[in-house]
């Protein structure tokens, strides 16, 4: 399925970019191109009203920032192993109650239970092995009927592969932007079916529609209660 996604930020998007009015330039170029460059409010839009939620790989606390704007219901907790991030993530995070940001160990998820456990442009950092363990203790801290949401770039079409390898070799390994030292795209086809076999009933959604990143969204639920 593809779904088209929007740039602009609304209401709730334009709130979450203000929480870095006072932190440096670098801080502040960084959360503005991540926000035009990825579709936040379709990952959100996978999200359940409400509830516990965890973003694992939340970098400046952006996207973790503007879910719990977008629903003062939800408390909401991101979790980064880049210090410096998270330094300035805790300080955006002071102006909304039910936001809270702290540095995790690497590949630790936090006891749940969770609602939903989100990972946006995290995994590829992993080798496939560990990505696929990860995933796999994600599910193991959902509440019953939690639901894991993977914003992760695809492998098709080969030129928006060709681009994102590129821009990720220039954030990774040349500016170090992004922790880590290596990166390892994972087919969402394939990603999916390690949710399936863990129990889960999984959606892939298409968001690239007018972008030149190959976005894809992996929807994967808990089937014990109905949702």
């Amino acid at each position: 399925m593809t779904t088209t996604t929007r740039r602009r930020p609304d209401t709730a998007g334009r709130a979450a970019l203000a929480l870095y009015r006072s932190a440096p330039a670098g801080t502040r170029a960084h959360v503005a191109v991540r926000w035009f460059s990825a579709p936040f409010p379709a990952i959100a839009a996978a999200l359940p009203p409400g509830g516990r939620l965890l973003e694992i790989g939340c970098g400046h606390g952006l996207f973790s920032a503007y879910a719990a704007l977008l629903d003062p219901t939800r408390e909401v907790l991101g979790v980064d192993i880049d210090a410096d991030k998270i330094d300035a993530a805790q300080v955006a995070a002071r102006a909304v109650e039910h936001l809270e940001i702290r540095v995790a160990p690497d590949g630790a998820v936090p006891d749940g239970p969770w609602d939903v456990v989100v990972f946006v442009d995290v995994l590829y950092l992993l080798p496939a092995d560990e990505q696929r363990r990860l995933l796999a203790e994600a599910v193991g801290r959902l509440a019953p009927g939690g639901r894991v949401v993977v914003k992760e770039m695809g492998t098709r079409p080969r030129w928006k592969v060709r681009w994102n390898t590129l821009q990720e070799t220039l954030s990774v390994k040349v500016l170090r932007i992004t922790e880590g030292s290596s990166f390892d795209f994972v087919d969402p086809v394939t990603m999916g079916g390690w949710l399936t076999e863990l129990g889960l009933e999984v959606e892939l959604h298409r968001l690239d529609a007018r972008r030149v990143h190959p976005h894809h969204l992996l929807v994967a639920r808990r089937t014990d209660v109905p949702v």
